[in-house]
């Protein structure tokens, strides 16, 4: 979702099993005036998934010396066939083809020996031509407080779902697996038949992030029942939970099972802003289609999400693709509903946002829902809770623009997702702007009600932007009042 995007890191002590590339060179020298004595740093970039219109990749700095370094920038350049796209774990501004990369506050001290990274996703080929760390060269080093910061960027694109600004640690990788290319089994699964509850409010869970009790446990506070789990995303063509657990193992099935028992369901988020979705790894239908099948069948799943945000949802390719691959899933899992988590402005869903929806309607997918991020404007100081109403309004008439049907019908096909309390381009959406944005899904009777994101709502506090919502509120408060949705 949200860039905050949800960065899925996971801090369960597991391995996580990162997708191999290609990895730059990085080399410590002598520190820049002002350095603290001993502070040196280095900044490496790697590659983390590669596709045919662009990669995924992060840059890695280090503290070699003897002392801690607060305050780190990073400057590098792409040549003229690369345009950055969405990042994480950093605030990035870019001039011509040199972009910059400055700490987010909480990541900004590095011990010793200590390391940290932030992420990005390029559209287009071509790795950095130039880098410096701290204003000297990334093959030199550097150490110190930057002498220069970068101004706040807006979102790199609108209504990008909050970044998940989990604290960065390096942590430790494994072989990529092989691309799966066998297709999917000739005989058809049984109709889907999981769960049963009611998921018409479903709050996302950062998966990477329950490391504090259960999903039971998480919801019990506000009356939540349903959850949106995010995010499965890819290992070369094989799906996987945040690159961490395969899904055929059944992580979280237990959990998942103890949801319906107590009248909830769940759904399965594919995507999300930072991970690489299956649609760009997966070159081949059926092979992907396999892949949404491994984790429908894992999991029983009677609902699943795609979250379509950043390069993806710009990439006809692969839009297209996915298409065919849900189609394909939906006919050979009779029931199963699937919905299309897109970025929108008030004024409705991007142009690539209504291509998305109109691929998959071309290519046959009976489409549940589409729920829109309604976050991230870039327009902070406006009221969040109407730029909201009219975001769902905008989007109603562009379903009906699309598949022809009435207002009642189109707003039945409508989510809405917000972000709670303060947004990553510090607007806020506040408790009366949720009761606002409930009293409206209510009197028209939208399909889907959630926010990103349930650890925020719990935690009620201040801090980073990936466990708290900076406003002054008590825990569950928004899941209790978006309880009160009814349909």
């Amino acid at each position: 979702m949200p860039r905050n995007r949800l960065r899925l890191t996971i801090y369960l002590g597991a391995a996580l099993l990162a997708v191999g590339g290609g990895v730059g060179a990085a080399v410590a020298a002598t520190n820049p005036t002002g350095a603290p004595a001993g502070g040196k740093l280095t900044a490496t970039f790697s590659t983390d998934s590669k596709w045919d219109t662009g990669y995924q990749a992060r840059y890695t700095i280090k503290n070699t010396g003897s002392a801690a370094v607060t305050g780190w920038q990073v400057s590098f350049a792409l040549p003229s066939t690369a345009k950055l796209g969405t990042f994480w774990d950093t605030a990035i501004t870019t001039s011509g083809a040199t972009s910059t990369a400055k700490d987010k506050g909480y990541n900004n001290t590095i011990p010793a020996g200590g390391a940290v990274e932030f992420g990005f996703i390029v559209a287009g080929k071509g790795e950095p031509t130039s880098c410096t760390i701290n204003g000297a060269s990334c093959s030199v080093g550097g150490g110190g407080t930057p002498t220069t910061a970068p101004a706040t960027k807006p979102p790199t694109t609108p209504a990008t779902k909050p970044t998940t600004t989990t604290p960065t640690t390096t942590p430790p990788t494994a072989t990529k697996p092989p691309v799966t290319t066998a297709p999917p089994t000739t005989t058809a699964p049984p109709p889907a038949t999981g769960g049963g509850g009611d998921v018409k409010f479903a709050p996302y869970v950062d998966m990477g992030l329950l490391n504090n009790g259960s999903l039971a446990q998480l919801g019990a506070g506000g009356g939540v029942k349903s959850f949106s789990l995010a995010f499965v995303t890819s290992v070369g063509c094989k799906a996987s939970w945040f690159n961490a657990f395969d899904p055929r193992t059944k992580q979280f099935g237990d959990q998942i099972e103890a949801v319906r028992k107590a009248g909830g369901d769940v759904k399965v988020s594919f995507g999300g802003a930072t991970g690489i979705e299956l649609a760009q790894a997966c070159t081949d239908d059926k092979a992907l289609q396999a892949e949404y099948q491994a984790v429908v069948s894992a999991y029983n799943l009677k609902y699943i999400d795609l979250d379509i945000e950043g390069a993806a949802v710009a990439d006809r390719t692969t839009i297209d693709r996915r298409s065919t691959a849900l189609a394909a899933l939906q006919k050979a899992n009779p029931g199963l509903k699937i919905s299309l988590t897109l970025p929108v402005l008030p004024e409705g869903l991007t142009a690539d946002g209504v291509n998305v929806v109109s691929s998959a309607k071309k290519a046959g997918v009976d489409l549940d829902l589409v729920n829109i991020m309604a976050m991230d404007y870039g327009r902070a100081g406006q009221d969040y809770g109407d730029l909201a109403i009219q975001a769902v309004k905008s989007t109603k008439d562009q379903i009906k623009s699309i598949y022809g049907n009435s207002d009642a019908a189109a707003f039945k096909m409508v989510g809405v997702t917000p972000m709670l309390g303060k947004n990553d381009d510090q607007g806020t959406f506040t408790q009366s702007d949720a009761r606002d944005v409930v009293a409206f899904a209510n009197a028209n009777h939208l399909g889907f009600i959630s926010f990103w994101e349930l650890n925020r709502d719990r935690n009620a506090c201040n801090g980073a932007l990936f466990q708290c919502t900076n406003v002054a509120q008590s825990p569950n408060e928004f899941s209790k009042i978006f309880a009160g949705f009814t349909g």
